[in-house]
């Protein structure tokens, strides 16, 4: 059996994999191992996405945390980085998210917070899951069993929590929202109305199964022709199902992906004096046109591994402001301890407003250099024999040697979600086509 925690939480398939078993279980390892010495109570905040699945995996979860004694929050629909505030705003043990983010509505998923905002760390995830193993937690009786009571403010605290991190309204800037038929329809509405934005609103209606469908930072071809036809709209951003991460197009329709935001607010942040170190933490997919903008700008740039808690823990350890990923997972530092797609939505928008340039012209300030992605789909079992296949390695080593110091290749198994990701990245891209779409194939072949 492999590890039950990915990069982002235990994720599955809802009744398959993510069971209300496997979350009644959750719930009660969470609990004992994160209040494991505290004399008080416990209390957990607990919020979800939209997906049909998540009523029924919040009502598990909340069962098995009250039956091992500990008090729950319900917050509702939410996105993650709510889950990450609201857990520190109302003095809570720990916090529990009920998403699978971008993944197709069938998947969900259980993202555990501490009390301070941080996603858990491996050892504590470890702990969890071997406790879950070994079934061994105390079950509550009487009045010391765990209550469920629903707050009817999270929505509005996280809401003024946003306006507060920036210091001008929006007025003036016309935008285009989509909001995955997720989390972000319960928030950016009233976030962008209240600010003054003139905002159109998109896919925000969820009926339980088309959280990401054709929609969101996944699809962004809806958005894009939206903001081409409009030529009054300045940009148009799209966030994922649980609001952690966001993408934005340009009045053009061209992506402007995680690495140009922060190859932008970095900039503007080093200018002003708020980019500590003046260092900017990506990862090993971060685009080699990013690092190539941070040599011109006297800007450090230091890579993790795929996943923001690894760049978060990296920012963390050297007291870093700013980090993320291409998919649009940034982190500023200053106000979050996660990735929060609408924080950073208002950070760019805050900054178009101060310049008044339009948002091509200020991404200009990077060139991306020619990248291309393969998502091969694999059994649970082809996962883990990725990493014993000879084959696959000297292909891999083959591409490597190919391509030079001109490009590279990056091959690795999702945390996430059963696929084998390649990315290869270079100054030809019909070579780099061809040479993703050779080993996607043989992937395919020796795993599929």
């Amino acid at each position: 059996m492999g590890r039950l925690f990915g990069t982002d939480g235990v994720r599955g398939i809802a009744g398959q994999d993510m069971t209300c078993e496997l979350a009644m279980d959750l719930g009660r390892a969470a609990a004992t191992v994160l209040t494991y010495g505290r004399r008080r109570r416990p209390l957990v905040v607990l919020g979800k996405d939209t997906r049909i699945s998540s009523d029924m995996l919040g009502a598990a979860l909340a069962a098995g945390l009250c039956s091992v004694g500990a008090d729950v929050i319900d917050l509702g629909v939410v996105p993650t980085p709510a889950v990450a505030y609201l857990v520190m705003k109302y003095k809570a043990d720990a916090g529990v998210m009920i998403s699978a983010s971008h993944n197709p509505y069938p998947f969900n998923g259980i993202k555990i917070f501490g009390g301070e905002g941080f996603k858990l760390p491996d050892e504590l995830e470890d702990q969890i899951e071997r406790l879950i193993g070994q079934g061994r937690w105390r079950l509550a009786t009487g009045d010391a069993l765990g209550q469920i009571t629903h707050c009817a403010t999270a929505v509005r605290d996280y809401v003024e929590h946003l306006k507060s991190t920036i210091p001008t309204s929006l007025d003036g800037l016309r935008i285009a929202v989509d909001c995955a038929n997720g989390s972000a329809s319960a928030t950016a509405p009233a976030l962008f109305a209240e600010l003054g934005a003139d905002a159109v609103i998109f896919s925000a209606a969820p009926d339980g199964v088309n959280i990401n469908e054709n929609c969101g930072s996944t699809h962004l071809k809806a958005l894009q022709d939206y903001v081409r036809a409009h030529g009054e709209v300045q940009a148009g951003v799209a966030f994922d199902g649980d609001a952690d991460r966001c993408l934005f197009v340009d009045a053009n329709g061209s992506v402007v992906d995680g690495d140009f935001i922060m190859a932008v607010c970095g900039l503007d942040m080093l200018q002003r004096g708020k980019l500590r170190r003046a260092t900017i933490v990506g990862t090993v997919l971060t685009n080699l046109g990013f690092a190539k903008f941070c040599e011109a700008h006297g800007i450090r740039f230091a890579a993790t591994k795929v996943g923001d808690r690894y760049v978060l823990e990296e920012m963390e350890l050297e007291g870093y402001t700013l980090g993320g990923e291409q998919s649009g997972h940034v982190i500023f530092r200053d106000f979050a301890t996660t990735g929060d797609g609408q924080l950073t939505a208002l950070q760019l928008l805050c900054l178009l407003k101060r310049c008044q340039k339009p948002l091509a012209e200020l991404a200009a300030v990077m060139t991306r250099l020619p990248q291309v992605m393969e998502n091969v789909q694999v059994s649970p079992e082809g996962k883990l024999e990725f990493y014993n296949s000879d084959a696959i390695k000297a292909a891999i080593r083959e591409k490597k040697d190919l391509l030079g110091d001109e490009g590279r290749v990056l091959v690795r198994v999702s945390g996430t979600e059963p696929l084998i990701r390649v990315m290869v990245e270079g100054q030809n891209e019909a070579q780099i086509r061809r040479i993703a779409a050779d080993l996607a194939l043989l992937i395919k072949e020796e795993l599929g």
